[in-house]
């Protein structure tokens, strides 16, 4: 009966020199980009392309300052430019045949910009190219890297509301051209989400553990799902089809990771409804979200339409790196196909079997 779940198998194992902090895989092809801080603060960039059983480094970047996190979202296919955040608050789009300078840079925060999500370009063609960036400052921005120096719009807390570091940005919602929205995670626990359109606060709750990841399952289709991960080996997984006015998005919350931190969620680029978690203790979790049936409900005045939470069923599990696996990315063209980075200075290449089975 085990063989015939999905198997999550490392194929390539490369020791790296420095800490890896990000992977992107780079849409079309068999190469991928490790981001990260050499031990002397510098910051890492590494190319590396499949070639049979191995991951040959195809060429490497050494920048003054360290790099946190990247994105191809805001990229159109043709130039494939990836955008970074790095640890002095510097925003940069990087033409990876030529990486002796930026294609775009700008100071975008004055401190650590923590994540990074793009939209408009690489898998989402509607709306403007734009770039969402979260730092410790507590603020998250958005950027048309066509616009210099100035951002397209600023989310900050509320007054008399501390900072609060944000962690991770999504975006979602954009199926057309003038929708968009923003989700962003924090220290506390908070997530909130953002209608760009309107520039205003479509919903927000609290997980009372630091949010880790945050992503939708599509970018470019109206709100469907959303995953969020913890501090505190858990994640929830939202329900975004129906909003009750009073009890908001329904939801899920699955215990995982062995009571570690679940560092990050991405869902199967071919089916939305399939997603894995990175842990703290090393392991990666292979899970499947199954819709449940919608009811209503009746009130004193008023009969709404609430949302019933769905299941989540952990498909497979593998134990992957001694240290935590802090990234991690699906191939968007190669189904099974995926590149995660962990804490022992490593980067590997894993599959995972049967999926079109599921």
């Amino acid at each position: 009966m085990t063989l015939e779940k999905p198997q999550i198998v490392t194929h390539i194992q490369k020791s790296l020199t420095y800490t890896p902090y990000d992977v992107k895989w780079i849409p079309c092809s068999a190469r991928f980009v490790v981001l990260g801080q050499h031990a002397r603060g510098t910051g890492a960039l590494e190319v590396f392309e499949l070639d049979g059983a191995d991951a040959k480094l195809v060429s490497q970047a050494e920048k003054p300052h360290a790099f946190k996190c990247g994105t191809f979202g805001a990229s159109p296919l043709h130039d494939r430019h990836l955008a970074t955040g790095d640890f002095e608050g510097r925003l940069c789009t990087w033409d990876l045949e030529r990486t002796e300078l930026p294609v775009y840079s700008v100071r975008a925060h004055e401190q650590i910009i923590n994540c990074i999500d793009g939209c408009g370009g690489v898998g989402v063609k509607t709306g403007p190219p734009e770039i969402a960036t979260g730092s410790r400052d507590g603020t998250v921005k958005i950027w048309d890297p066509r616009q210099k120096d100035k951002p397209v719009a600023k989310i900050s807390p509320t007054k008399g509301e501390p900072a609060r570091d944000t962690w991770t940005v999504a975006f979602g919602n954009s199926f057309n051209d003038e929708e968009r929205v923003i989700a962003a995670g924090y220290e506390n626990g908070d997530v909130k989400m953002f209608d760009l359109r309107s520039m205003s606060l479509l919903w927000e709750t609290n997980i009372k553990n630091g949010v880790c990841s945050i992503e939708f399952d599509r970018k470019d289709i109206q709100m469907n799902k959303m995953v969020v991960t913890s501090l505190e080996s858990s994640f929830q997984a939202y329900d975004l089809r129906t909003k009750h006015p009073e009890e908001g998005f329904a939801s899920v919350t699955e215990k995982a990771h062995d009571n570690t931190t679940v560092w990050a969620v991405r869902h199967l680029p071919q089916n939305r409804d399939v997603f894995i978690t990175s842990g703290g203790n090393g392991d990666l979790n292979l899970y499947k979200y199954k819709y449940p049936p919608a009811r209503s409900r009746k009130d004193d005045k008023n009969i709404h339409s609430l949302g019933v939470a769905g299941t989540v069923e952990l498909l497979n599990k593998a134990h992957v790196a001694e240290q935590p696996v802090s990234a991690l990315d699906w191939s968007p063209d190669k189904q099974g196909l995926c590149v995660f980075a962990a804490f022992d200075q490593a980067v590997r290449v894993g599959i995972v079997t049967k999926l079109g089975s599921i």
